[in-house]
């Protein structure tokens, strides 16, 4: 080959959708060289395009050992120079490299945010030999061939240097925070109890705990206060309807018991009805952060599942670039190509031909923008593969939000009907849709409950059938779950739309917080109160807002990077004195923290065969084997055991065994789950059953 064009990209599959889209006869020549693929393309001008794996490099310390802080002298080195595993990384890099050699033009094509920005201006540095300065930049949010052509055909003659600066700023601080708070906390653990356990923190992961912790400790203070409810049985037309007092809440069982003994046996009267139509606007377009919150609601999804599919998504083509902040649907776009496309799809065509027989296509949208991406959208392109069924449905949610955005408000009609019992009014209440406008198109996923009212005049007389008084309590308020928290990381802006997902994921990883309504261990109380303890300013929402916001500053030319980080160093330094200071305490804390969550984590309950020990996953040291084993079998009193799969993730849960009333465990294999009884003679025990 001749001198030609390098193209990088982010992923391999981006690369053989960039190149295939660039080819004359969209048939690129694949390579390899070090097992690492590349593609040859046909043109006016000879192109190579190669990918990256994400990130081939990443911030490191510059010398010293491993146990050593504070350290706050770092550069940007190979993954494969510091991290276990990623040894392969070094083909990868030298691969770019040898095939840098003989390109007189470099464009970067990766991912166009903050992430693929460093990821490309790292390569051009590093494995290019100085070629950001020079390079091209390709920009699109979608992987179509008719884009893609466009932004290469459109290049922008340089690389964004101050998105890059703004990224680079991120990792940096990012990196200061969490190698020197981990390495302390997980220092004093160690050097306390001889056992090694990574004890994480940072810059994001504090103020999340901060979040969960304040919520936890509302929960644990709050005292219910009872209250009563009245609700009349009403007849109207041979029917049933159920009427509430006009107090929701009656706050003393004295002025409860007055209201019932007033009504008991009375009529009730129609003393007046109201009729309002209100407007329920279409559904903003999907950013990242909502379609996360409604794939939570509609399926489970946690935020990095979401994150996962929308990526392969977008890797296929088949929607646009998922990690945007937008709610803005740009006629750039196209919105009748895309409709048109979708149209040849049979469960969509009835949607597409109402919407394409209007004059004139009008997206709902909201006030987010994200200067780098649309709202996410699906490109119109059909499926080139079989998708599973999170793929299938995350697709879908995607094709019917964006044909939402564009229809009608739907039209609701409430009617409350006033009925006085002795003077004592109570009020029924009807909603019905009129006209359904976006739910039309946004069905199944958007519901509403239909409750119409008989057909009743003012002055009408009713006969009431019963008046029924309940007893309640208020509720505390609930817990976080993995979508509530990350819309609180949102809202109080800490962390980005790309690492929001990632930060929940760590700290359930580390073991801070478990269970699908997040409740914290006492390993991530402890860690908090350390934190809060030693260096409140680390898990303090608002610094890490201002932080942020320093950081966007960069990208907007108005504050400097230099001067970032030694505002970062200035803050470090006595932080990690003090906790350097009170290693000892802090070991001692930490230590019976992880001790206890490491037996907490292997208990499944109480023995039923002894009932006074307790069953306990146990490795066996001479087989390595798992099983179930009681306490008391150490003590000669009890021999109760069960095997356990060996393979997969085991955890305890908290409910029994509905069949014999023996504990549960939940067994997590790759993308399936199981719950198993433990009783030895449950017949459950051998087959499971599916989550």
């Amino acid at each position: 080959m001749g001198k030609y064009i390098l193209i990088i990209t982010e992923k391999p599959d981006a690369a053989k959708r960039i190149a295939t889209a660039l080819d004359e006869g969209e048939k690129p020549l694949r390579k390899e060289k070090n097992r690492v693929p590349f593609y040859v393309v046909r043109r006016d001008r000879e192109i190579v395009v190669v990918p990256a794996l994400g990130h081939l490099y990443t911030v490191a310390a510059e010398g010293g050992r491993r146990s050593d802080y504070p350290i706050f002298d770092f550069r940007w080195v190979p993954r494969y120079a510091v991290e276990r595993g990623t040894g392969h990384i070094r083909k990868w890099i030298d691969t770019i490299a040898e095939l840098a050699k003989d390109a007189d033009v470099f464009i970067d094509a990766c991912d166009y945010d903050i992430e693929g920005s460093i990821i490309g201006y790292n390569i051009l540095k590093f494995a290019c030999n100085d070629r950001e300065q020079t390079a091209k930049r390709m920009k699109y949010s979608t992987l179509t061939k008719e884009e893609l052509e466009k932004s290469y055909m459109t290049c922008l003659p340089h690389l964004d240097f101050a998105l890059i600066e703004a990224g680079r700023t991120r990792h940096e601080v990012d990196w200061l925070y969490g190698i020197n708070l981990s390495r302390a906390l997980t220092l004093a653990a160690k050097n306390q109890s001889g056992r090694y356990t990574t004890i994480s923190t940072g810059r994001v992961q504090g103020p999340t705990l901060k979040s969960i912790v304040t919520k936890e400790k509302i929960i644990k203070s709050f005292v219910p206060t009872p209250y009563w409810e009245i609700r009349a049985a009403i007849e109207v037309d041979a029917q049933i309807f159920e009427a509430l007092y006009e107090k929701n809440r009656i706050e003393t069982r004295r002025e409860a018991d007055d209201i019932v003994q007033a009504c008991k046996g009375k009529d009730g009267i129609v003393e007046k009805i109201d009729t309002r139509q209100f407007r329920q606007f279409p559904p903003l377009p999907f950013d990242l952060g909502s379609l996360q919150s409604e794939t939570y609601r509609l399926f489970k999804y946690a935020p990095k599942r979401t994150s996962s599919i929308a990526q392969r998504l977008y890797l296929d083509a088949l929607i646009s670039y998922p990690r945007t902040s937008s709610q803005k649907l740009p006629p750039s776009i196209d919105y009748r190509k895309i409709l048109k496309s979708l149209d040849s799809i049979p469960r969509y065509r009835t949607l597409t031909t109402e919407l394409l027989a209007r004059p004139k296509l009008k997206p709902n949208e909201g006030n987010k923008e994200d200067p780098a991406h649309p709202a996410i959208y699906p490109t119109g392109k059909h499926p080139t593969r079989d998708l599973d069924s999170l793929e299938r449905n995350v697709w879908d949610l995607v094709i019917r939000r964006f044909m939402a955005a564009f229809a009608e408000s739907s039209i609701r009609q409430a009617i409350t009907a006033t009925v006085a019992i002795n003077n004592n009014r109570f009020r029924m209440t009807g909603t019905q849709t009129l006209e359904q406008g976006w739910m039309h198109f946004y069905e199944p996923y958007a519901k509403n409950q239909e409750c119409q009212l008989p057909d009743m005049r003012e002055g009408d007389r009713v006969p009431i059938k019963r008046i029924t008084l309940n007893s309640r309590f208020t509720n505390p308020p609930p817990r976080y779950n993995s979508s509530s928290l990350l819309k609180k990381m949102e809202r109080t802006e800490i962390g980005t739309k790309a690492t929001r997902a990632d930060i929940i994921q760590t700290i359930y990883k580390r073991k801070y917080i478990t269970n699908e309504k997040i409740t914290m261990t006492d390993l991530g109380f402890e860690v908090l109160s350390t934190l809060e303890k030693y260096c409140p300013i680390v898990v303090s929402i608002k610094f890490t807002r201002e932080l942020e916001q320093e950081m966007d500053n960069i990208q907007s030319h108005q504050e400097r990077r230099e001067i970032v980080l030694t505002h970062t160093i200035e803050i470090l330094k006595p932080i990690l004195e003090k906790l350097k200071e009170n290693e000892k305490a802090i070991g001692e804390r930490l230590s019976q923290a992880i001790e206890k969550s490491r037996i907490e984590e292997r208990t499944l309950g109480a023995c039923p065969t002894c009932k006074t020990g307790k069953l306990v996953i146990i490795h066996s040291r001479k087989t390595g084997k798992r099983f179930v084993g009681c306490t008391n079998y150490f003590k000669g009193t009890c021999n109760m055991s069960s095997s356990l799969p060996q393979r997969g993730n085991l955890k305890p849960l908290s409910r029994s065994c509905p069949n014999c009333g023996w504990p549960m465990i939940q067994v997590r294999l790759r993308e399936k789950t199981w719950r198993l009884c433990v009783n030895p003679q449950h017949s459950q025990k051998r087959s499971g059953a599916k989550n």
